[in-house]
């Protein structure tokens, strides 16, 4: 081996079993500033788009006219909608604040991974989306804690330049902190990528808002952001589950009652004792505050979460978790009570969309031997799911603007690595008896 060689092995083998990567970051981004603009109007803003059961995806919007109706049209040509939905309406106040009308409407029978052209309220601007495969590939955009800074806007750039079918957010949107017009704005910064593409959206602490004796949590984020939990037979929209090609995605909350008394608790355990691992081969799972994580910020704040639904998570295979709230990325090996599992799930920390606390730079020391990648960036993830065995995880840091792939792996489903058959006994004992 010559020296060059010898040398460059060493690089890639030092490197890659580094925990902390070694980045020097870019200056923090100033937040973003948006007009104020409070003339009555029925053209539609803050457009964005959720899944809503099978073949059917739903609509949201916000107008300033009270009177603007909720219908959609819409078709699979440009300006010629050949079907009309109807939908329901929501508002809300916040102390001096009153939002505008608020919009869901739910439209479908869609062909799966089709373009269709929209339009909402009957007059305003056309829209276009793209509905998901119903087969493999599938690709899922995972971002959270965005927030409203330029690092938000660099990091939906990014996002934008990838092929997704899907993007996560594993809680924390707007960081409006009970400044409600910040809702309205977010909605407004992530309109193009969020009317085009759906956005499944779990909450995080700062979408609570409760005042005592005044305002109760979550109401803000409970008007605009309606997710399909009535269709997945949860009581409330802190908790949900939908599937898609061949995967089943559980969105979680961490600020609801989890313990085993709990409606979150019991939601649980029926919703992955219906999953056929034949159908849906991927179980993902997304929540707020992490049960694995190794930086310094926000120690110990999962773990009474962890200790009631991880048994859950692991007697039924789940692949990979989803959580936010630590601003900085770190990756685990799968992993299980504690320590490195081979039928445990990968756990990915993505709390660094660009929001406008910064970066959570400090990391415990030494590592613990089921922590793979950690560092202190803003950026997004990648989830390319190819097959129903294999899938491609990718961490794309914001490097002064340009996409950077700087962590990646292939992951393997547990659905056909002979784990969920050691567990059957624990999937009857844990997920079936009331």
């Amino acid at each position: 081996m010559n020296l060059k060689l010898f040398l460059l092995t060493a690089a890639v083998v030092v490197a890659a079993s580094c925990a902390t990567a070694d980045y020097v970051r870019p200056p923090p981004r100033k937040a973003l500033h948006f007009p104020w603009d409070p003339k009555a109007s029925p053209d539609p803003t803050q457009v964005h788009i959720s899944l809503a059961g099978p073949k059917h995806m739903r609509i949201t919007w916000v107008t300033t006219d009270k009177h603007s109706p909720s219908t959609v049209e819409y078709g699979t040509s440009s300006n010629n909608y050949t079907s009309k939905a109807e939908g329901e309406t929501t508002s809300y106040t916040y102390l001096l604040y009153s939002s505008g009308k608020i919009h869901h409407t739910v439209i479908g029978p869609l062909e799966d991974n089709t373009v269709y052209f929209y339009r909402c309220g009957g007059e305003g601007p056309q829209f276009q989306l793209k509905t998901p495969p119903s087969q493999f590939p599938i690709t899922f955009a995972v971002a959270g804690d965005l927030g409203q800074t330029e690092w938000t806007k660099s990091t939906l750039d990014h996002i934008d330049q990838c092929k997704y079918d899907v993007h996560l957010l594993p809680g924390d949107l707007s960081y409006a902190d009970y400044m409600q017009r910040k809702w309205d704005t977010f909605g407004e910064l992530v309109q193009p990528l969020a009317s085009a593409r759906p956005w499944m959206v779990t909450q995080g602490n700062h979408e609570k808002e409760n005042i005592p004796l005044l305002k109760d949590s979550f109401v803000a984020y409970n008007s605009r952001w309606k997710m399909p939990y009535l269709e997945s037979n949860s009581v409330s929209n802190l908790y949900y589950s939908f599937d898609v090609a061949g995967v089943h995605t559980v969105m979680l909350g961490s600020y609801t009652d989890y313990d085993e008394s709990s409606d979150q608790y019991s939601w649980l355990k029926a919703d992955l004792s219906k999953v056929d691992r034949e159908r849906t081969p991927w179980i993902l799972v997304l929540f707020h505050v992490p049960w694995y994580n190794t930086n310094e910020a926000h120690q110990g704040e999962g773990d009474e979460m962890m200790s009631a639904m991880e048994p859950l998570l692991y007697a039924a295979g789940v692949d990979v978790v989803f959580a936010g709230h630590v601003h900085a990325y770190e990756r685990s090996k799968r992993v299980f009570n504690g320590k490195s599992d081979p039928c445990g799930a990968v756990h990915i920390t993505i709390g660094d969309g660009g929001n406008r606390e910064g970066l959570a730079h400090w990391y415990k020391k030494p590592h613990p031997d089921w922590s793979v990648f950690r560092e202190a960036s803003f950026g997004h993830g990648e989830l390319k799911i190819v097959n129903s065995s294999h899938a491609l995880w990718s961490w794309h840091r914001n490097d002064d603007d340009e996409p950077v792939r700087s962590d990646q792996v292939w992951i393997t489903s547990l659905s056909g690595s002979g784990c969920l058959a050691k567990k059957d006994y624990e999937l009857r004992k844990m997920l079936l008896e009331p």
